[in-house]
């Protein structure tokens, strides 16, 4: 473990439009952002066991690409903060939008017969996808990409709070607690975009390892993972409710929450 300060890397200078409170190479020669890049993990394996289960079970394909939608999100995100290139920011950013349309998709078609296609609101979300992608590689202004991300967000909230509040009201743990988890990451990545200066101070004078927990955009990214992968469980609940399926959430070694779903029962 380096001192806490910026240092050449195996990738050389950034081009990213963004660099982050984590010291550059501090930890590792190849990796600019060691804990903001590790940290994505929550984003990969996590979902890719969420993508195989939703398989075996034979649920809806929209919901195996949400899950892998998820994982791409964490992988461009990896990419990213391990390089901070332009490119590999790119990576990050731009499947974030996409996830989110794919959210979007799955909450707002929770309700519909089975093997149906909302083609207006398909239409919607890759339009939106398609201009945001647009305007963004030319503009590359982050804080467009911010909005555009959080405008999504929205409405992902205002959804799933209307069907934990008057549809499925039992599913109100499972709603809130990924709504709070979510909201205790974006509180993270601003404590960490607004006193930068003041946490590498402060690491200065810790231990390495301890110093290695304030690293808030690394929180940022298991908060928001775990938030993201809960929200995909509530919506694959409410969904299979209403497909008179048997959902069930079980914890793995009694700490991850896992959705397992039987088939209705036969008459």
């Amino acid at each position: 473990m380096a001192p806490a300060a910026d240092r050449e890397g195996y990738w050389g200078s950034p081009t990213s439009t963004l660099e982050w409170c984590e010291e550059n190479y501090a930890v590792s020669f190849y990796i600019a952002e060691f804990w903001n890049t590790v940290s994505n993990l929550i984003f990969i394996l996590p979902p890719i066991y969420g993508a195989i289960q939703t398989y075996k079970d034979g649920l809806e394909k929209r919901y195996l690409a949400a899950y892998l939608c998820l994982t791409a999100v964490g992988l461009g995100s990896w990419c990213f903060h391990m390089t901070l290139k332009y490119e590999m920011q790119l990576l990050d950013e731009l499947p974030m939008i996409y996830s989110c349309c794919v959210f979007v998709y799955c909450l707002y078609e929770c309700f519909k017969y089975k093997n149906t296609v909302n083609y207006p609101l398909l239409f919607l979300l890759i339009t939106y996808s398609f201009v945001v992608s647009i305007v963004y590689l030319n503009l590359k202004e982050p804080v467009f990409h911010q909005v555009m991300y959080g405008m999504l967000v929205s409405i992902i909230v205002l959804r799933s709070v209307y069907i934990v509040l008057w549809v499925y009201p039992w599913l109100r743990g499972l709603g809130y607690t990924s709504l709070t988890v979510f909201l205790m990451g974006f509180f993270l990545w601003n404590v960490d975009n607004i006193f930068c200066d003041k946490l590498r101070a402060l690491r200065e004078k810790m231990p390495p390892v301890v110093g290695a927990v304030t690293q808030f955009h690394a929180w940022w990214h298991i908060l928001t993972g775990l938030g993201s992968y809960l929200h995909i469980l509530l919506s694959l609940y409410t969904r299979t409710l209403f497909l008179k399926h048997r959902p069930k959430v079980k914890f793995v070694f009694g700490i991850w929450p896992v959705l397992l779903v039987e088939p209705p029962k036969k008459l």
